[in-house]
């Protein structure tokens, strides 16, 4: 298959209601397909939630009770891989018959994680990865990932592969995804900057591939009456603005973002043009010095008990 559809849907969470957001992932699933996706890229934590603005407690030296109450909150709002949740999405992949990588929070033992779930047509969840290095304040709500998921799938469609947020500012987790031949390289994220768009551009360019970037829209309203983000209670507040985009293995801005609203974005991506790319620049093949550069990469799962 050499023409794939893709999409990226930007939206935001209906924050601390797992039911909603169920539905709601449900009806945007359905709307790409019914549009002609065969791939579809939801945004990063759009399981479970990214609460932006709360602080939970956290101060240098302390921690609040009522952060240890929006930290259980929070924690209830996650799920298991696999388990149950799971298994509703994928209903949700194969009812739609396309490809899904979606973001969520992942809850194992007492430690959540943010994570990338992939899917195929026929609901089988194919991959996973886990955020390796969540940021600023992230890190407290959020383990790190390990190399064991670094998840590449390899499909009828192409190799599916890619980084959460700011994962893709880190160049040895981006040549270690290019060294397993990401084909569509998936980037879920809240970065709603627009320097984001020639971050984009760059990890197309360097790694010859399609990047579909799904960002969050959400804005104050998405979130109960007792969510009270730093940003103010204003439910029109915007608290992540979108810029969902998708870029060709050139560089090329396929689908432009779009600020202000929620959007189900979708692009042409032929393969054809990833070989063509790589003709002049292939960074894990003929562009490489491996006589002067090496990366080591640890797949092993970190286990704290063996």
């Amino acid at each position: 298959m050499n023409m794939v559809v893709g999409a990226v849907v930007q939206a935001g969470t209906p924050l601390f209601d797992k039911e909603k957001t169920f539905q709601k992932l449900g009806d945007l699933v359905s709307d790409a397909a019914g549009r002609g996706a065969k791939l579809v890229v939801l945004p990063e934590a759009f399981v479970g939630g990214y609460p932006k603005g709360l602080d939970f407690g956290v101060r240098l030296g302390s921690r609040s009770d009522e952060g240890r109450d929006m930290f259980q909150r929070y924690a209830e709002q996650a799920i298991t891989v696999p388990g149950p949740d799971v298994d509703v999405i994928g209903k949700m992949a194969a009812a739609a018959g396309v490809y899904l990588v979606v973001g969520v929070v992942e809850r194992d033992g007492g430690t959540l994680y943010c994570s990338s779930l992939y899917f195929s047509p026929t609901g089988a969840l194919i991959g996973k990865h886990r955020k390796l290095m969540p940021t600023a304040l992230e890190r407290v709500v959020w383990g790190f990932g390990d190399g064991s998921t670094l998840a590449a799938p390899v499909t009828d469609i192409g190799t599916l592969g890619g980084a959460i947020c700011w994962e893709n500012y880190m160049p040895q987790l981006r040549l270690a995804m290019y060294s397993k031949g990401v084909e569509f390289y998936c980037a879920p994220t809240v970065d709603d900057r627009t320097v984001w768009l020639p971050t984009m551009q760059t990890v197309a360019l360097e790694g010859r591939c399609f990047v579909l970037s799904a960002c969050q829209y959400l804005v104050r309203g998405d979130g109960p009456a007792d969510y009270h983000p730093i940003q103010g209670d204003d439910q029109d507040t915007v608290l992540i603005s979108g810029g969902s985009c998708i870029i060709s293995p050139m560089g090329e801005v396929l689908a432009a973002p779009v600020f202000g609203r929620e959007v189900i974005q979708l692009a042409d991506m032929d393969r054809s043009a990833i070989i063509r790319g790589k003709y002049d620049l292939d960074v894990v093949g003929h562009y490489a010095r491996p006589d002067i550069f090496r990366l080591s990469v640890n797949e092993k799962p970190l286990k704290v008990v063996e």
